[in-house]
């Protein structure tokens, strides 16, 4: 960092008043205007919450204990809650984790884009209206006009990011935080909005504070970075220095956690597949309105698919390609409109009851979110427990023994009590992935599985999910948009765009070798891919960056 700091932290204390320990412990850094600094940790870390201190948001069960924040020179520690109002906006903006959340569903994007305008500048309704529209076309929204009549719910998770970052930048502050603001996008969204980011910060002269776990963004943005660890700064400096040659054991812990490539294991499975989808199609019937019927949607088209025993297919693509409804067709979940769905040869589209019954046993699904799939009722054992309701020739002591034996392998051993509240994401995780396999199913879907979780617990479920394949030989589609999970653990891999498989073969034929050009836009879009062990100094900055 050259020339004066813009924003300073120093000694930052933050203690939570009902378990008395501290969540902030003594942390300090400073951040240069125009520069992009990454605040990097895993959740429980602190990040987010040394963020909203500097914007005096703080929860009421966290309190400031010590420390000095300040902006420009000004202490915002001691700044009355009016001047934090007059700052928030003007001088320091922040762009959430989830979009959808922090915009207001009952207003018009229009409205809320004017709020920041109305409060801090005195403008007129026609200059605070044309202002917004050029902001929207700066940030790529097709018809800005049309944009500012409608609402939350009818744009995309990536447009309702662009529709954030432009709120934001529309104050032109001078410090930008964003808090994992692309955690639920998939790669070529959170590659687009990201640039966006960037370009719109470098155009304004802000300084950028990127509160993020993912590495690879990192290594593409960030010119500075500090890691946090339980509350505590335990690395900084220049980012590119910290990815190639971390000096503390947690960054070093970290980078090991990237995904990395290893050696298929079933590329040329053999034998019939276990499931294979022939011509399969999936169309969504258009909602009434006033004056007619929305068209309707054909989200899978025509989609030929065969997994085989042992194998992990995996099927990526970004959102609204059919990869989700490809999967939950194939086990019957939501109702196909053509073609055909063999499980072992017989067609479960049109399959007699005890045929349908025997493929519903075989089957198991690994949802997204660990949390809002555990039921917060029911403990560990009796969740993992669940599946075994169907096999009746199981005694009741045999079901404990078996639930058991699937807690330890996936080492949860002793947990059969605990409550959904009571887990981490992580542990959540392998409960879902327990539940899973309890059955011994012979085909599983394993739905953006580790799409919301900290790098090392993702590692964690990967290698886990891994070996528990190895050993029980089942079947897997594995759907996903993030690259290098798919990278770590696939056999084959399809790429799905529009409904359509538009590119399929070996892990190593697309990865290396692809063909179609909205693959190679996934792989360029995609910011961990490639990133090596550290081993020493000596590693080239040019390794870690795609």
């Amino acid at each position: 960092m050259s020339g004066p700091a813009l924003l300073t932290v120093d000694g930052l204390k933050l203690r939570a008043t009902g378990i008395g320990s501290l969540v902030v412990d003594d942390v300090s850094f400073s951040i240069g205007r125009g520069e992009f600094l990454a605040v990097v940790g895993e959740s429980g870390s602190g990040k987010t919450m040394a963020a909203r201190a500097i914007l005096g948001l703080l929860p009421p069960a966290i309190i400031r204990v010590d420390g000095r924040i300040r902006l420009d020179g000004e202490d915002l520690t001691q700044a009355t809650p009016e001047r934090l109002r007059q700052l928030r906006g003007p001088a320091i903006g922040m762009v959430f984790q989830e979009p959808m959340v922090s915009l207001n569903p009952a207003l018009t994007i229009g409205t809320q884009m004017a709020e920041g305008l109305k409060l801090h500048r005195r403008l007129s309704p026609q200059e605070i209206r044309a202002k917004s529209v050029a902001m929207l076309q700066r940030v790529q929204i097709r018809d800005p006009e049309r944009c500012l009549a409608a609402f939350p719910h009818e744009f995309s998770g990536g447009m309702r990011q662009r529709i954030m970052l432009a709120s934001v930048m529309l104050l032109r502050p001078s410090l930008l935080i964003a808090d994992e603001p692309t955690t639920a996008l998939d790669t070529l969204v959170q590659r687009e909005v990201l640039d966006l980011m960037v370009e719109l910060a470098r155009q304004e002269g802000t300084a950028v504070m990127l509160i993020t776990h993912n590495l690879g963004l990192v290594a593409r943005y960030a010119q500075r970075a500090v890691v946090l660890q339980r509350g505590k700064l335990v690395e900084s400096g220049p980012a590119q220095r910290i990815l190639a040659a971390p000096t503390h054991s947690y960054t070093r812990q970290l980078v090991d956690a990237l995904p990395r490539r290893e050696a298929a294991t079933h590329r040329d499975a053999p034998g019939e597949p276990v499931i294979a989808a022939r011509g399969l199609e999936v169309t969504f019937g258009g909602r009434r309105r006033f004056f007619g019927r929305r068209p309707s949607v054909r989200a899978v088209d025509g989609v030929d698919l065969e997994v085989r025993a042992g194998e992990t297919v995996a099927v990526v693509g970004g959102s609204g390609s059919g990869k989700t409804t490809l999967g939950r067709a194939m086990l019957r979940l939501i109702p196909a409109s053509g073609g055909q769905v063999l499980f072992r040869g017989s067609d479960i589209l049109s399959a007699d009851r005890a045929t349908l019954r025997a493929f519903r046993l075989g089957c198991q699904l690994v949802f997204q979110d660990p949390y809002s799939s555990l039921d917060p009722r029911m403990r560990v054992g009796q969740t993992v427990a669940e599946p075994l309701r169907h096999v009746p020739q199981l005694s009741a002591a045999d079901r404990e023994r078996r639930v058991e034996e699937v807690l330890e392998e996936v080492g949860l051993g002793g947990f059969g009590r605990r409550l959904p509240h009571e887990l981490s994401g992580g542990q959540r995780q392998r409960v879902a992935i327990a539940r899973a396999i309890v059955r011994r199913p012979v085909f599983v879907v394993a739905d953006e599985p580790v799409s919301a979780l900290d790098m090392t617990i993702q590692k964690q479920v990967l290698t886990l999910f891994r070996d528990l394949q190895r050993q029980r030989g089942f079947a897997c589609l594995f759907i996903s948009h993030d690259l290098a999970a798919v990278e770590e653990v696939a056999d084959r891999v399809v790429v799905m765009q529009s409904g359509r498989i538009v590119e399929q073969g070996s892990r190593d034929d697309i990865f290396d070798r692809p063909q179609h050009d909205y693959t190679k836009a996934l792989l360029a879009a995609s910011p961990a891919l490639d990133m090596p062990k550290p081993r020493s100094s000596t590693i080239p900055v040019t390794d870690l960056v795609t």
